[in-house]
């Protein structure tokens, strides 16, 4: 059963409560909820780009139903009704959709799941850039001369510098802002749509046809109006914090609020539309003056939870990323104590890195706006063959799979070339960003499918008897009492040949006993159990440590408490071996071997290999050490190489090259 903490108190996310409702308004829904800062000034600004071939009444009418008819399809029916089903054990987002479909046989899905990460990546770059600043921009009603960019800098600043400390006690306080947030906007929007009250023809979906259909720059236009559905992907990745239950029943609310803002700006723009051009920002136009600074501060304050919730959902996906191996593994913390909320620090740096890249490039949101959108109608686009996978795996639901990809492919190819046009006005920022991670996950998947056909794997029985005769050898120093190998062997009975090699070869290592630590990365993300197997009675013992995604690697801790209770059972001594020790009750010396390897020839590899493997040692020096991402403290802990290499396979390269040069 999942659960989250807020302010203190446990709540279960599969069932619906009031307390759910308010954490999914506070953490789900921030990025779409701030979409009404720069979706309307967005479409107007499209208009000159071609719209001006309707009347600008028929304009808004047909760009609103547009609003509307793809927040329906695109968030309600999509993401709320369909992708929310596609749980992974509570747990939402591409690559928990990926963790559900990669066993039906689709090797090239990965792929898919790669892509769409990725673009999520940078869509996570993107959006508290556009977001902070759409909001500091309405103080330029007061002040022209407002220095928008050293603001949005240090609000993001701070942003990210809290993330270090945790959020549990800004956390509870995000659900009534957004909740305040919501109304404004809900109640702001509707003091002006009676004063166009034609403004509702915009539910008729006959007007978004009229509008694509009949403007010359329509395919501008719907990069625009996409803007209100960019974080549908998140609320799908935002479903193991609150429940899809919780999602569906706030979204409701959030719906309604969001169309009556967007009905409200398209009635003050009849009227005002030239004011945007003026720096006019419709959201605070349609305030009275009086509510325009406050509006400002709320619309801040939210933008900074819009960006706080992408920042966290950019943690989650990493720590997903990890646990499917398209990652490596990385120092993961977990500052406020509660269950599933997580921080990276390389992660967090590099997002903050890259916004204030955005920030100091694009300088306006207005031209933010082109960069926005084209990344995550990738992702949109990558779910949606997922969804298909996932809902034609069920032989009943074949013909409703075929119907959901035909008409979601159609849906967001348009989306996308709508976005795409705008490749060089921006877009190519963040498809660079995404472009790199992309590739970079690429390689570090790929990379250690390349190392580990030439990593050599043996049965730990055949070395059971030499194993004991080293630790009886007197001759060979004692080199730890408990002596711990970290491993990622997937079979039970089979160890690295690089452990043998460390523990017979590169120097002979005595010890009382001998524990081959392993990982076991499980699809529930919050699975936190170990078995212990004893492979030779008194001396090697094999842990296994089956860990969720959301569980932290502090495997010197949870070593710790293995060994508290093979000492309480009397599997072990409790004390040290040594007399002057054990007679001060000193617990055993426990020390940590990590071996890395070694290329020595490089002749085996084709260049695609080479340029593979390349990137991956690349993306490796971004990782954590190792001792750093298993949670080893590094005081006790001997990082060594070993070889690697394929011997019999080097034998008949060389013989292979050889005959070639005597054939020549």
């Amino acid at each position: 059963m999942a659960e989250v903490v807020e302010g203190g108190r446990y709540f279960d996310t599969k069932k619906l409560s009031a307390i759910g409702v308010l954490v999914s308004l506070g953490i789900v829904f921030g990025d779409i909820g701030t979409s009404p800062l720069y979706v309307m000034k967005a479409i107007v600004n499209a208009y000159k780009g071609g719209g001006a071939a309707l009347h600008f009444e028929e304009y808004i009418e047909g760009a609103l139903s547009c609003i509307i008819w793809t927040l329906t399809m695109q968030t309600t029916i999509k993401y709320v009704l369909i992708a929310l089903r596609a749980d992974n054990k509570g747990e939402g987002g591409i690559l928990s959709l990926y963790s559900l479909v990669k066993r039906l046989r689709k090797k090239w899905l990965y792929l898919i799941a790669i892509i769409g990460a990725s673009t999520l990546v940078a869509d996570s770059v993107i959006t508290p850039s556009l977001t902070v600043m759409s909001a500091v921009e309405g103080l330029k009603i007061f002040s022209p001369h407002t220095p928008v960019v050293a603001i949005t800098l240090i609000i993001l600043f701070i942003v990210f510098i809290v993330q270090q400390f945790g959020t549990a006690f800004i956390g509870k306080f995000f659900g009534p802002v957004m909740v305040i947030w919501f109304l404004t906007l809900g109640v702001s929007g509707s003091l002006h749509i009676f004063d166009h009250i034609e403004i509702l023809k915009a539910f008729n979906p006959y007007y978004a046809y009229n509008l694509i259909t009949h403007s010359p720059s329509a395919i501008i236009i719907m990069g625009a109006v996409f803007l209100c559905t960019t974080g549908a992907e998140a609320l799908y990745s935002d479903l193991g914090h609150c429940g899809k239950q919780n999602i569906r029943v706030s979204w409701t609310f959030v719906k309604i609020m969001l169309i009556l803002n967007y009905l409200g700006q398209g009635a003050w723009l009849l009227d005002n539309h030239e004011q945007v051009a003026q720096g006019i920002n419709p959201i605070f136009g349609i305030l009275p003056e009086w509510a325009i600074l406050p509006g400002v501060i709320l619309a801040t304050a939210a933008a900074i939870i819009a960006s706080q919730s992408v920042i966290t959902g950019s943690f989650t996906m990493f720590s997903e990323a990890m646990s499917v191996t398209f990652w490596p593994n990385q120092q993961i913390d977990y500052p406020s104590g509660i269950k599933g909320q997580m921080y990276i620090p390389r992660v967090n740096w590099g997002l903050m890195f890259m916004c204030f890249v955005v920030v100091l490039f694009f300088k306006k949101s207005e031209a933010m706006e082109a960069a926005y959108g084209l990344t995550i109608t990738v992702t949109m686009l990558m779910t949606t063959v997922l969804l298909f996978f996932w809902l034609g795996r069920i032989k009943k639901f074949k013909y409703f799979a075929i119907a959901f990809i035909v008409v979601y492919l159609c849906i967001e190819l348009g989306f996308f070339y709508a976005n795409v046009i705008k490749f060089f006005d921006g877009g190519w920022l963040t498809m660079v960003l995404g472009g790199f991670i992309a590739v970079c996950m690429y390689a570090w998947y790929n990379g250690r499918q390349i190392k580990g056909k030439f990593i050599k794997f043996v049965k730990l029985d055949k070395y059971v008897s030499t194993i004991k005769d080293l630790k009886l050898d007197e001759s060979i120093p004692k080199y730890a009492t408990n002596l711990a190998f970290l491993s990622r062997a997937k079979r039970e009975d089979e160890i690295e040949a690089k452990i043998i090699y460390s523990i017979m070869r590169k120097q002979p290592k005595r010890a009382d006993h001998y524990f081959i630590l392993n990982i076991i990365n499980q699809e529930d993300p919050f699975t936190f159990k170990y078995t212990v197997d004893e492979i030779m009675p008194g001396t090697i013992y094999s842990v296994n440590f089956l860990l969720g995604f959301k569980i932290d690697r502090r495997i010197n801790d949870y070593f710790d408490q293995v060994l508290e209770d093979l000492m309480e059972e009397g599997v072990i001594p409790s004390r040290s071996p040594h007399p002057s020790l054990r007679a001060h009750n000193i617990p055993p010396d426990l020390k940590y071997v990590i071996i890395d390897n070694t290329y020595i020839n490089d002749t085996l590899l084709t260049v695609k290999e080479k340029i593979t493997l390349n990137i991956y040692h690349f993306v490796k020096y971004i990782g954590s050490d190792d001792f750093k991402a298993w949670g080893v403290s590094p005081h006790n802990v001997v990082v060594e190489s070993a070889p690697l290499l394929d011997q019999m396979g080097l034998s008949k390269k060389i013989q292979q090259q050889h005959f070639k040069y005597y054939d020549s």
